[in-house]
């Protein structure tokens, strides 16, 4: 157990001692002697004497006082999980608790709480002291006790941003190639994402192809926490130049442009599903059900039951329900008089009906096996101008180049990127050089 020393102690004994005396016999307090005086016997102290003897702090008794014993606990919300009940269970106040749902900073994120959050909890005899929870990466909840009841305020948690870089050189897959350099999977997927308009990490992929590429880590208390956005990053696949950085405006919205400016994305996604193409758009197929040469006016992706089909460019729904042989069907109007399909869908996305506009990505519906079909996939089609066009090789209208307000401020952040990626490229072409026999 730990002790303290209250200050006041000394003073206190000392007029303690004192009051005691019985003062109708003033020969008794003269026959008292104070450390380092002497006084015949009989006589007594001179007053002026006495002020002025002195008494070291240690021949006097300390007085300690047991310091105050919390108790922390844990409490990490789980399904079906409220704070009262985890109150209840752990036998905490729960007129605390009523408390501090009250107060404004608190309350917002107390209604908010789902599977995962943690609560630390320090408390005495079930009376709450304190209370912190994490919010997010960069601010967390402290609810404090003090002598006029609760607060709660959000406090910060600092990270620090370091940059690193990284060289690959593909085999067989971009996958394999980024966890050979160092990549996570989240990196790996977001560099994919990037390029994704320009290069079909399917079928384009060559051996040889390679890329550079920086990013931010996220650290915080000198710890590795996650990683965070790529700066810039440069691919090139099958001869051709592919380069990226990253750029914020004054809303907080985040885009990747080419270093002229140039958005990265286009109008309209190459693949509105993430998996590979079972059945590429060829005018004399055979149809796989009715067994005769029939068009395929589109591109079949398969992919497994109940996967997500997005939007692949920005739109008005006007028709979703069945059509035919396509099963469950959804068609979306895009400017310049395009109009995109999507066919045997297993169901409709809930915000996506009749005349819903939606955004370029957002899921529309799920694969399924509507319609005349063998198997679950999904049947895309691209018309201009109600005519059928290959999905995966007619040009594509471009996203909007970057604002002309934010024009010189883009250039001048950009230019240090890129001559810091170009260094690095220069780094490992010298050190190939070098490797190579």
């Amino acid at each position: 157990m730990q002790w303290f020393v209250v200050g006041l102690g000394i003073p206190l004994l000392g007029l303690a001692l004192l009051s005691t005396v019985d003062r109708s016999d003033e020969s008794s307090v003269a026959s008292v002697p104070a450390p380092g005086m002497s006084a015949a016997p009989g006589e007594p102290f001179p007053a002026e004497e006495i002020a002025a003897s002195e008494f070291p702090v240690s021949d006097v008794p300390l007085v300690l006082l047991p310091e105050p014993e919390y108790e922390t606990l844990t409490l990490e919300i789980k399904s079906g999980d409220t704070l009262d009940k985890l109150f209840r269970s752990h036998h905490l106040n729960l007129g605390d608790l009523s408390s501090i749902a009250r107060l404004e900073e608190a309350r917002a994120q107390l209604r908010r709480i789902q599977p995962g959050d943690i609560f630390e909890i320090t408390h005495a005899d079930g009376q709450l002291i304190s209370m912190y929870s994490v919010l997010d990466l960069t601010s967390a909840l402290l609810v404090e006790r003090g002598d006029a009841g609760y607060s709660a305020t959000i406090v910060e948690r600092p990270i620090e941003k370091r940059k690193r870089m990284a060289y690959g050189v593909i085999q067989t897959s971009l996958y394999e190639s980024g966890a050979d350099a160092g990549l996570s999977d989240k990196l790996i997927m977001n560099l994919a994402g990037i390029f994704a308009w320009d290069v079909d990490f399917v079928l384009d992929i060559r051996s040889g192809d390679n890329y550079y590429v920086q990013w931010e880590e996220i650290w915080q208390d000198g710890e590795f926490v996650t990683d965070g956005e790529i700066i810039a990053a440069e691919f090139n696949n099958n001869g051709r130049t592919n380069r990226a950085i990253r750029f914020v405006d004054e809303t907080g919205h985040s885009d990747y442009f080419t270093p002229d400016g140039h958005s990265v994305r286009k109008a309209f996604l190459r693949s509105p599903v993430d998996f590979r193409v079972s059945s590429p758009f060829n005018p004399n197929r055979r149809h796989p059900v009715l067994k005769t040469v029939r068009p395929h006016r589109g591109v079949d992706y398969a992919a497994p039951h109940g996967t997500p089909i997005k939007a692949a460019g920005d739109g008005k729904v006007i028709f979703r329900g069945k059509k035919s042989g396509y099963g469950n069907v959804v068609i979306l109007q895009h400017g310049g008089n395009i109009t995109t399909l999507y066919a045997h869908m297993s169901r409709f996305a809930s915000k996506a009906g009749n005349g819903a506009r939606v955004r370029q990505g957002q899921t529309i519906g799920y694969v399924g096996a509507t319609g005349l079909v063998t198997g679950a996939h999904l049947h895309y089609e691209y018309r201009l101008n109600g005519v059928h066009r290959n999905p995966r090789t007619v040009e594509l209208p471009q996203a909007d180049p970057i604002a002309d307000k934010y024009r010189q401020e883009f250039l001048a952040e950009s230019a240090p990127i890129l001559e810091e990626l170009d260094k690095f490229k220069r780094t490992q072409l010298a050190s190939i050089a070098v490797a190579a026999p």
